[in-house]
């Protein structure tokens, strides 16, 4: 094994799967773990010079690993985080980085303590599009922000996360906190909805005051039979519209003080796989102890907005929450 492989994987299901082809396209994989003997058997065959094991201990005692990525069910990151960082591992964990504020302050300020990279896996942050978005707000082309509206919908048959609220929003609160450059100052509504009547919410709509005065509403629904992926930006002199399930052109300025709100395409930005740049910036976070763009402050302040959100849509019977059985393996649920 060289030596500059140093990453383990721990989770290898839909999402982790891309994890392990990036990181092993950038000569940096070095084990996989995972629960499922077929997964590993497949990691082996198609990532030729990868480790396997099912045992997360391993990961965790290997001197040769250096940092971890977790890319399990959401409820699982804490412990499983807390454990990396306290054996000396570098972590990169898919979002949210918990589901408690007072976890995710607690793994921030582990990292801080051991000066090691805690990065969160809220992937838009690295998006081309959002980029050039940001971009055009900095240079003022919008004006003032006065709006924003983020749509998150699609079909997920598996409904295992806590919510859809957590597996989705975290994209939402992050991405709009990045892109107008300022975080939540309070959750001013919020209310979800479960079709099959239980505490998982699979529709929910958060209002969110941003410190700068900016109102953002997020929708989020795990069955709309359409996938919609859309982010409205309006300032006073004009909007933009980044719609992510487009293959070109995801990103439209419209003029506002135009008749028939004349369409300005955005052309100029490099399309690269977010994922993979956002693997590239963990490596080279690592490599000169920078800051993550999705560190681990980044994270409390999103967890904290979204459990702000669910403390309003379930008040007092909150606690119930905690006594679902979440399933482990979105890929096993319903097989």
């Amino acid at each position: 094994m060289s030596e500059n492989k140093f990453v383990g994987v721990i989770g290898c299901g839909i999402w982790g799967k891309n994890i392990v082809r990036n990181f092993y396209a950038l000569n940096a994989l070095h084990t996989v773990c995972d629960l499922d003997s077929d997964t590993l058997k497949s990691i082996e065959e198609n990532y030729k010079g990868t480790k396997t094991t099912k045992n997360f201990d391993d990961l965790i005692k290997n001197k040769e690993i250096k940092a971890i990525c977790v890319i399990t069910p959401s409820h699982t990151h804490f412990k499983l985080v807390q454990a990396a960082l306290n054996a000396g591992k570098h972590v990169y964990v898919e979002k949210p980085i918990s589901i408690k504020a007072d976890e995710a302050l607690k793994l921030k300020e582990l990292a801080e303590e051991k000066g090691l990279i805690l990065m969160v896996g809220h992937l838009l942050l690295y998006h081309p599009a959002v980029n050039r978005l940001k971009m055009l707000i900095e240079d003022g082309v919008l004006g003032n922000i006065k709006y924003v509206q983020s749509d998150r919908l699609n079909i997920n048959y598996f409904k295992n996360d806590r919510s859809v609220m957590w597996d989705l929003a975290p994209h939402d609160v992050s991405m709009v906190s990045y892109v107008i450059n300022s975080e939540p100052e309070k959750v001013v509504a919020a209310t979800g909805t479960s079709t099959e009547d239980n505490n998982i919410f699979d529709i929910t709509h958060i209002t969110i005051k941003y410190k700068n005065g900016v109102i953002a509403q997020l929708s989020d629904s795990w069955i709309h039979p359409q996938k919609r992926v859309t982010l409205l930006v309006r300032g006073d002199k004009k909007s933009a519209i980044l719609d992510d399930t487009l293959p070109d052109h995801k990103l439209l300025v419209y003029d506002n003080t135009k008749p028939g709100q004349q369409k300005i395409e955005i052309p100029d930005y490099i399309e690269i796989e977010p994922l993979k740049l956002e693997c590239q910036h963990f490596l080279h976070c690592i490599e000169t102890g920078k800051t993550p763009r999705s560190g681990g402050e980044n994270g409390y302040m999103t967890v904290k907005a979204l459990e702000d959100a669910e403390k309003i849509m379930f008040g007092s019977h909150r606690g119930e929450l905690d006594l679902v059985d979440y399933a482990l393996s979105r890929a096993k649920k319903g097989n």
